[in-house]
This record gives C-alpha cells, structure tokens and sequence, in this order.
C-alpha cells in the first residue's frame, strides 16, 4: 500500500495557521461582537478542527471509506447536537404544574 507523504512544509504552515487561529480566537475572546461572538467563535474552532483532521490525521489522501466514516460521524454528531438543542431551547414552553 502506498502512502501519501506530505513535505515537511505543509506540516509547518498548517501549524502556523492553527497558530493564528489561536491567537484569533484570543482576541475575539476580549471583543464583544454581540450574537455574532458564538459564531465567530464555531466558526474558527471548526476551521481548524478541519485542518487538523485533513493533514495531521492524513484524511486528505485516505480511502472514500475513511472519508465516508469521517462524514457520517459529523452528521450523527449535528443529529445529536440538534437533539440537544431542541430540548434546551424548548424548556419553560410548557407552564409548571400549580402555575
């Protein structure tokens, strides 16, 4: 079985930008955007969970099997959440008894 081999300058850039994204989410951390702080926040924490994912657990150049596994396990994951959500987000809908 043949492997992809990746130059050890991909590795240091990608190592860079999580660099960056850190520091980015450090200073997001002390602005106050208001609703959009949430967003901002996933927004980055899913871009470089998406980097880290492609090159250093070498997703990139793996099977469509991998690849297929990787996709299903995000979507159980946004199922799961949603499920979650739906219960945070309805709770006090419905009055106490004796209220």
């Amino acid at each position: 079985m043949s492997e992809h081999v990746e130059k050890k300058s991909v590795y240091v850039t990608i190592f860079l930008l999580l660099i960056v994204g850190t520091a980015l989410t450090v200073f997001v951390a002390f602005q106050d955007l208001g609703v959009l702080n949430n967003i901002v926040m996933l927004g980055i924490a899913v871009t470089k969970a998406s980097l880290v994912v492609l090159y250093f657990m070498h997703a990139r150049h793996s099977s469509m099997l991998t690849k297929m596994t990787i996709l299903a396990s995000v979507v159980w994951l946004l199922i799961l959440f949603s499920f979650t959500l739906q219960d945070y987000l309805t709770r006090g809908m419905l009055p106490y008894p004796g209220k």
